[in-house]
């Protein structure tokens, strides 16, 4: 549930981020030349405007960014395998193979081998 809410969250502000920099316009124009003229000291500004845009599309970068970061928390794992429980399986579920006991060797068994 809250993996769908950080995927909700970050097409939402994605989809601001690419509303606030289509509205941008890096020669001069966009949003801020249009309320260029006598009067727009009521709105703010030009300056005022890039200023906002600014600091709206740094915003929504930074939020955008840990929203990415912070889903990864809250994203299902699945297929994860706890390893310390296959291993114990692994060691208790072993079979024993009895190997029979070499003779050891002794100096007159070398001793006839090597005749």
């Amino acid at each position: 549930m809250t993996y769908t809410l950080f995927l909700v969250l970050i097409m939402i502000v994605a989809f601001l981020l690419i509303l606030i920099i289509m509205v941008q316009n890096p020669k001069g124009g966009g949003l801020s030349s249009s309320f260029g003229g006598t009067g727009t000291q009521s709105l703010g500004g030009v300056q005022n405007t890039t200023n906002f845009l600014d600091k709206s599309t740094w915003t929504l970068s930074i939020v955008l960014l840990a929203l990415i970061l912070l889903s990864n928390f809250a994203a299902p794992t699945v297929g994860k395998a706890d390893t310390s429980s296959e291993i114990q399986n692994t060691i208790e579920n072993r079979e024993i193979q009895d190997i029979p006991a070499q003779q050891p060797a002794t100096s007159t068994t070398l001793k006839d081998s090597a005749q």
